[in-house]
């Protein structure tokens, strides 16, 4: 057999292989008048489908299911081993080490970074945290909300300004305690030079929290040695984001920060000892983990762990990036397309956002779901500051939709692919936005 048929077969099988791995890729949606369509998710970025191994492992675990930690049935010791495994399985995945780290289950991302803010804001001396204009406001709300918070800004195409990062650090210098920044935007799916912030923040001596919710999915992740100048201080993500259902977020950080100071959440499991005078925690991670914890959520993402290692974070980053290229230079020869973000940039995740002259992002988004089956997102991706700057909309035009609560939201279209998606998924979504194109007047008049 000639080589390049080999190749092309290999490329097939593995596709094949990704595919086969996803729960309900078969599964049709009902798309008016009657009529049924196999569903294509270019969604991924919100959540992804779960992987199938994932359902197979919490089926077969769900039998020896049971509270986990304080029961001494069985049951309850293999519940408490499994959970306590996940930990080494995660220190594995991004790098972690298993001395000077904890690994602290959440519900998500969100709580994550809550958790991180509150535990660092106990001791704040009017310190500062440098977040930047490009986040999800899981990365900035919290931060904002209980410290004095600054923002690195970006340029006209989305990408950040590190010689920003290093004026702010400089003329705050001493004052900030955290810089912290989105691994990738779920956005523009443009990814930072995260190891280069961190040589930055840590010359100042201030530490580095890595969104990791678009970035850990995608891309091998090392935390690096704590010595080093590279070194990812915290890093927080969620398992719905990696083929993983059942409501898991994980914050990986410094032992020793969350041992000298208080739980975000009061309640069974986070305290040793109690009394009418006196509380006695636990040590972390346990005493960040109040109530009983999701230990099905925790088994879904170190399944979830097993099968991304096994297919290799390389080569998935490798494929999705071929596809998100692919699904650029298409996107281009769409009649009346607008991307936004820097979409030359090879660096990034399977994340581009864009609109269409004429058609209002919520209405495409309709029109895709309803006429063709075709999930994507629309709005400001819970990045509202940086979707404003890249659609370049003035203050005068925010304070507007700020005082008038029943206005549309401006807002974009966005497109996000997992593993999974392939070639087909996106000429099947781009012959939809040609048709949509080139009949706008149709379109507008029926979903008027």
């Amino acid at each position: 057999m000639p080589q390049v048929v080999q190749k092309i077969t290999k490329q097939i099988d593995e596709q094949q292989r990704y595919r086969d791995s996803i729960v309900g890729l078969d599964v049709k949606v009902p798309i008016g008048r009657g009529k049924y369509a196999t569903e294509i998710n270019l969604d991924n970025a919100a959540t992804t489908p779960p992987f199938k191994a994932v359902m197979d492992d919490v089926h077969n675990f769900s039998s020896w299911y049971a509270s986990i930690h304080r029961g001494a049935g069985y049951k309850s010791r293999v519940s408490s081993q499994v959970y306590e495994e996940a930990r080494k399985a995660v220190e594995r995945f991004v790098g972690a080490d298993s001395e000077l780290d904890s690994v602290i289950f959440t519900k998500n991302t969100t709580e994550s970074i809550n958790l991180l803010a509150d535990v660092l804001a106990e001791n704040n001396q009017n310190e500062v945290i440098l977040s930047t204009c490009m986040e999800h406001l899981a990365n900035d709300l919290p931060w904002r909300k209980r410290f004095k918070t600054e923002y690195v800004k970006v340029d006209e195409k989305g990408n950040l300004l590190l010689e920003d990062l290093e004026n702010k650090l400089i003329k705050n210098r001493g004052k900030v305690r955290l810089v912290t920044v989105a691994g990738a935007s779920n956005v523009t799916g443009l990814i930072n030079p995260i190891y280069e912030i961190a040589r930055i923040a840590h010359r100042y001596g201030a530490e580095i929290c890595v969104d990791g919710a678009q970035w850990v999915p995608h891309i091998p992740v090392n935390m690096g040695e704590h010595h080093s100048d590279e070194h990812i201080d915290y890093l927080a993500f969620s398992a719905h984001k990696m083929y993983a259902p059942f409501g898991v977020g994980v914050l990986v950080g410094k032992r020793n920060t969350f041992e000298q100071a208080n739980p975000m959440l009061y309640g069974g499991g986070a305290a040793r000892l109690v009394s009418h005078d006196f509380i006695d925690w636990e040590n972390p991670p346990d005493k960040d983990e109040a109530g009983t914890p999701n230990v099905i959520g925790v088994k879904a993402l170190t399944s979830a762990i097993h099968q991304l290692t096994d297919m290799n974070m390389l080569e998935i980053h490798k494929r999705e990036s071929d596809l998100i290229d692919y699904t650029i230079e298409q996107l281009k020869s769409v009649p009346n397309i607008i991307l936004y973000g820097d979409y030359d940039n090879k660096k990034r995740v399977s994340v581009i956002s864009f609109n269409l002259n004429g058609i209002e992002h919520s209405i495409l988004a309709e029109i895709m779901s309803t006429q063709g089956g075709i999930a994507v997102r629309n709005g400001l991706f819970c990045a509202h500051p940086y979707v404003m700057q890249l659609l370049q909309i003035s203050n005068e035009e925010i304070e507007y939709y700020h005082k008038n609560k029943r206005v549309q939201l401006p807002g974009m279209v966005r497109v996000s692919l997992g593993l999974y998606n392939n070639q087909e998924d996106i000429d099947q979504f781009i012959e939809a936005l040609r048709k949509i194109s080139r009949n706008k007047g149709y379109f507008l008049k029926k979903f008027k």
